[in-house]
């Protein structure tokens, strides 16, 4: 009986410290994958999305200008994000309001890097963990800012531009490596020379938010 209690107590110690090993070995499993977590990952989360293409959460964005804004995401791209406003953009640092999309609510782009800083509550705060690290291989995932920002020029897309020396509208005539050229014009007229009021040179690190009307 002795040795039988021995080989008893000896088992339970092993199963103790397998299960232990387990669980140190799953805890630095997931110190990992939160390292290797990005912004983007965080809001694809939120945005309840397995790929670029979003679920349709509402996210508040609070951008580098002090501008709070409510959107949908729709689409990730490699550096910017895709959706619909839901509410009027503020001035405000404070919380933004969930807002109620309006019918055929104005899209956007918003460029990662502008992002300040991401509104939660406590559960957005575990769904935007749940995002795996690797979210997608696809194309959008590899299309960058530029990319889009050259697709509307092409496309002659009337678009404002939230810069922090303030609004710009006006149809993009071109695209450089770090840079846009706009023209700026009114919104429903066509882009013609005699309608443009002026061109301006925009960094594309200046760019904030691209609203689409």
């Amino acid at each position: 009986m002795r040795w039988d209690n021995l080989f008893d107590d000896l088992e339970g110690q092993l199963e103790h410290e397998l299960n232990a090993e387990d669980l140190e070995l799953r805890a630095e499993e997931e110190r990992l994958r939160l390292g290797r977590l990005s912004l983007r990952h965080r809001l694809m989360g939120l945005g309840a999305g397995s790929g670029p293409r979003a679920g349709g959460g509402v996210v508040r964005l609070v951008l580098t200008s002090g501008v709070t804004l409510a959107i949908r995401p729709t689409t990730f791209g490699r550096d910017w994000l895709a959706a619909e406003i839901l509410d009027t953009p503020t001035a405000s640092a404070g919380t933004a309001p969930p807002g109620v999309p309006a019918r055929g609510a104005p899209q956007c782009v918003v460029p990662i890097a502008a992002i300040a800083g991401v509104i939660l509550q406590s559960a957005e705060v575990r769904a935007s963990l749940a995002a795996p690290a690797e979210p997608g291989s696809g194309v959008v995932d590899r299309i960058g800012f530029a990319f889009v920002l050259r697709d509307l020029a092409r496309r002659r897309r009337f678009v404002e531009v939230h810069t922090p020396g303030g609004l710009l509208s006006g149809t993009i005539d071109r695209v450089g490596r770090d840079h846009i050229d706009l023209a700026m014009h009114d919104r429903g007229v066509p882009r013609r020379s005699s309608e443009v009021r002026q061109y301006r040179i925009i960094p594309l690190a200046g760019i904030q938010l691209l609203r689409l009307p």
